[in-house]
């Protein structure tokens, strides 16, 4: 049994711990403000990105000889890339990317298909590396406050692998932010453009798309270049903020669940300091009984 001055040693060391976990609670919270806000002011844009991309799709008559345009014949190699933090301590933030990723990788082959990993993140990376897996595309140091031209050094290099026939499809799996407690896993396809399902909904999956009789009361979209030399400036563009958006959700997400799990954390240790305290009231509770007792048997002792 533990004596009350190593129960006491135990109660300061998960204090300590405690003041840790508080200070990185504040930090993250701190943090997570500031990437709501940069959130909110690039959700709007991204749809609208999104919508003006999916009109333009409609709008060519064919789609132009682009090697980022071209759907492959088949789909043999599927790249999936995973957005993931580069620092853990955030509850289950990083292990539920890497599960997913790991599911649907059983997924594809089931299907026949082979998988290529892409990764941004330093746990995502590591995860992949340990299971051993080959990452072809990696990117790492920046997922607390990334850049736009973090998104577009790995937009590129995805893209790369996509013209060079190294890949037929990309998806991406990162996690969506709703609030600081939830965090959810999204699945989005980021090329070929003919399979983005979602290129003309909005936020909420409601489809955008006008009604052609409200289209022609209106009158009809003119193009200015035509629509095939604009869809060859809008695909990079439209590539490079999808990932960034999603960098920026993962962000969010992070520091929401790491706030989130600091807090547990803190609750546990107020409840272990608790149990601790009573256990040393126990010990010195004891201690004194047994000292009283040796003092009466001493003193009959002496009688």
């Amino acid at each position: 049994m533990a004596s009350q001055k190593d129960t006491k040693d135990r109660i300061n060391s998960v204090k300590n711990i405690q003041k840790v976990t508080r200070a990185m609670e504040m930090v993250a919270a701190a943090r997570l403000r500031r990437a709501e806000q940069r959130i909110e002011a690039m959700r709007p844009y991204a749809d609208a990105i999104r919508r003006m991309t999916g009109r333009v799709v409609e709008a060519v008559e064919r789609i132009p000889d682009m090697p980022l345009l071209e759907e492959h014949d088949q789909t043999k190699r599927v790249g999936i890339l995973l957005i993931t933090g580069d620092r853990g301590l955030a509850g289950p933030f990083n292990s539920q990317i890497m599960r997913a990723g790991m599911r649907r990788e059983r997924e594809l082959r089931n299907e026949g298909q082979e998988v290529v990993w892409f990764a941004s993140g330093k746990r995502g990376i590591s995860s992949l590396s340990f299971r051993g897996k080959d990452v072809v595309v990696s990117r790492q140091g920046f997922t607390d406050r990334p850049a736009y031209s973090d998104a577009r050094n790995l937009a590129n290099d995805i893209e790369s692998e996509y013209e060079e026939s190294n890949v037929d499809r990309v998806e991406m799996i990162y996690n969506h932010y709703v609030s600081a407690m939830t965090q959810e896993v999204q699945n989005d396809v980021l090329l070929p453009l003919q399979q983005i399902e979602h290129l003309v909904t909005d936020e909420e999956g409601e489809d955008t798309r006008e009604d052609p009789e409200e289209t022609k009361r209106r009158g009809l979209w003119i193009y200015e270049p035509d629509p095939e030399e604009m869809l060859k400036r809008l695909v990079p563009d439209y590539i490079e903020i999808s990932i960034y958006r999603a960098l920026l959700e993962s962000t969010a997400s992070e520091h929401g669940a790491r706030m989130t799990a600091m807090r547990s954390a803190q609750e546990n240790a107020t409840e272990m300091i608790d149990d601790l305290e009573l256990q040393m009231n126990r010990q010195r509770q004891a201690e004194i009984t047994q000292e009283i007792m040796e003092v009466v048997a001493g003193a009959e002792g002496l009688t």
